[in-house]
């Protein structure tokens, strides 16, 4: 079933670090089980920025022209014959990771951690820079009409929060510290008060982020170039330091802020990733509190979860919006999220024309 669909589109490729191309191309041809979706908002995702600078991102390099680009949401403009949960004119949000569903981890439910997952925008698979993609049905969510299309590409970093805060066990009334106020981080801060907690405290270097960390629903910032974070949260939890942290930022000084930061038996989520390989940590201050260390790897089993967590918040989300490009500007876009870290908060591609 089709919509008027073009035998061509645009898409914006990455031939190689700070080129981008705009091309046009066929359309994708369906499979039995997958959607056509015409992509609607995609958000730029540090990943983006990163291949974008670097043309890769540790042993993921981009040998290949790439279309970037994962943090996305659309319409359904075609689907193929044995697809039966989508029509026409639906609303999707896009899980942009297609593990293989066969492997130990998939069969076990962790398919965030199958070693043959097909994921937007990471070598070699072409992302979500184009007026269309075709995605398999089963990695498809639909979206209410009350849930913008920008708010619906939030789901996926917003997973990563979700996930975080499944990893360490997130309960109703705790005191979380988040570390690092990037998006993830930000929506981190949404992703922890859905779970409950009623103590949300956020550091980072930049005021703008800090204050859109209120917004969002922290409840105490901590600007760390102005004030040591351990000790101040101490101060705010009376001496008991955090039940969790989420340390986002990949800084090998605030993963160690996020360890001494926790109550004795907290439990950290480590986020981000840094650069090298090996970090210093305090073994003892660990092992006689009974710390709890848990690694997060990307998301699996949120989506629907993080759509309805998202239609009933009251973050202020559109706040996150600071900047908009067309699909022709595709570079723009990636120059203002690399350029202008301490002004722009979530930069977003329109593939298919700025929305009413």
């Amino acid at each position: 079933m089709t919509n008027n669909i073009p035998e061509t589109m645009q898409i914006a490729l990455l031939n190689k670090p700070f080129d981008i191309e705009i091309k046009e191309v066929d359309v994708p041809k369906l499979g039995p089980k997958e959607v056509l979706v015409k992509m609607m908002a995609v958000g730029v995702c540090g990943s983006d920025v990163h291949y974008y600078e670097h043309g890769k991102i540790g042993d993921f390099i981009v040998k290949e022209p790439l279309i970037l680009g994962h943090e996305c949401a659309g319409m359904v403009a075609a689907v193929g014959e044995d697809v039966t949960k989508f029509s026409v004119g639906d609303r999707v949000a896009v899980e942009p990771g297609v593990p293989c569903g066969k492997c130990e981890q998939c069969q076990k439910g962790q398919y965030n951690l199958c070693q043959d997952v097909e994921f937007l925008a990471t070598p070699p698979i072409d992302g979500a820079f184009a007026q269309y993609i075709a995605h398999p049905e089963d990695f498809l969510f639909p979206i209410p009409d009350s849930l913008s299309y920008e708010q619906a590409s939030l789901n996926e970093p917003f997973s990563v929060g979700i996930q975080a805060c499944k990893r360490a066990g997130v309960q109703p009334g705790s005191t979380v510290v988040i570390t690092g106020m990037g998006p993830v981080g930000l929506m981190a801060v949404v992703a922890a008060k859905a779970f409950g907690a009623t103590r949300i405290i956020v550091t980072d270097l930049a005021d703008i982020r800090l204050e859109e960390a209120l917004k969002l629903g922290a409840t105490e910032t901590i600007n760390i170039s102005k004030e040591d974070p351990v000790e101040r949260i101490q101060e705010i939890t009376n001496g008991k330091g955090a039940d969790y942290a989420f340390e986002t930022a990949g800084h090998p000084a605030a993963l160690q802020s996020a360890v001494q930061s926790l109550a004795v038996g907290g439990s950290l989520s480590i986020v981000g990733l840094p650069q090298q390989e090996e970090i210093a940590l305090n073994i003892p201050f660990i092992g006689n509190r009974e710390l709890n260390i848990y690694g997060v790897f990307r998301y699996a089993n949120t989506y629907p979860m993080g759509i309805e967590m998202l239609n009933n918040t009251d973050a202020d989300l559109d706040s996150m919006f600071t900047d908009s490009y067309e699909l022709k500007d595709t570079k723009a876009a990636l120059e203002r999220a690399l350029n202008n870290k301490q002004g722009s908060l979530k930069v977003m591609v329109y593939p298919n024309g700025f929305l009413d």
